[in-house]
């Protein structure tokens, strides 16, 4: 009986080591999305990185957002 409550512990382990490092995996990817996704607004608007403050920041994600809104993407 104690075997198994360790060896049911050791799994329980293994499952949430794998667990993390899934969680881990999709963030990674979230966040080179948002990085892609920001590359290609600044590359396609041309807007010059010396500018871009976070205030700018801000303000232009809030635009694209409304419009997004207005008018949304095709999935």
């Amino acid at each position: 009986m104690i075997g198994e409550i360790v060896m049911s512990q050791s799994n329980l382990e293994k499952q949430e080591a794998k667990l993390k490092a899934l969680n881990q995996k999709i963030k990674d990817e979230k966040n080179k999305i948002e990085q892609r996704l920001g590359k290609q607004i600044i590359s396609q608007t041309n807007l010059d990185y010396a500018n871009l403050s976070n205030d700018n920041i801000k303000s232009l994600s809030k635009k694209v957002s409304e419009f997004l809104k207005e008018k949304p993407v095709d999935h």
